[in-house]
């Protein structure tokens, strides 16, 4: 699970990234309405402002029910391959005490069956992974249009010409008075109660 966590939080990092640079790169014309940050614009005309990224993930209430989604599936799907498991393991085991009684065409017929059932197995198990990680995939990018349109909105009056997302490895120095973090969880979070 932390695996997955881990690996959700860089995709969700690289995906913001990528859809800042695209959003700041092609619409400049945008002009969505919303609040404005409490930082004062300065006359360098270049600022960068961040937001904590497991910060947003431990309050933002939509991350969190996605989350708990995305955990709940992953739990069935495991749940799911368990039973199969020991399914497969019970069989093994018949087999097994069976052994010495068996003739040579019984034995044949055992080991096709043990080996089709765990190709099966193998499949079944290839098949929920695929399954989980295009669940995590699609529902994470809707958290990060989520993200993505509340910037927009926040930075309207264009005092940042990007914000992103901190996490432990990224940046070296930061200014909190660029912390745009509680801003942005507040906004997502009322817009998402309006929404509901």
């Amino acid at each position: 699970m932390k695996n997955f966590t881990l690996g959700l939080n860089i995709v969700l990092v690289i995906a913001v990234a990528v859809l800042f640079y695209l959003h700041f790169s092609t619409s400049k014309n945008c002009t969505p309405a919303t609040s404005v940050s409490a930082v004062q614009k300065s006359n360098t005309g270049f600022k960068i402002a961040y937001f904590e990224m497991d910060s947003l993930q431990s309050n933002f209430d939509y991350y969190k029910l996605v989350a708990k989604e995305l955990g709940n599936s992953e739990q069935q799907k495991r749940n799911d391959l368990a039973s199969k498991k020991d399914a497969y393991v019970a069989k093994v085991k018949e087999y097994q005490s069976k052994g010495q009684s068996m003739t040579q065409a019984d034995m044949a017929k055992a080991q096709q069956d043990i080996a089709q059932r765990e190709r099966e197995y193998q499949q079944d198990e290839q098949a929920k992974s695929q399954e989980m990680q295009e669940e995590s995939f699609k529902k994470l990018q809707d958290v990060k249009k989520k993200i993505e349109a509340y910037l927009k909105e926040y930075n309207k009056d264009k005092t940042y010409s990007f914000i992103i997302s901190n996490s432990s490895d990224l940046l070296y120095y930061k200014d909190s008075a660029y912390n745009i973090t509680n801003d942005l969880i507040k906004g997502l979070n009322e817009q998402y109660k309006s929404k509901k």
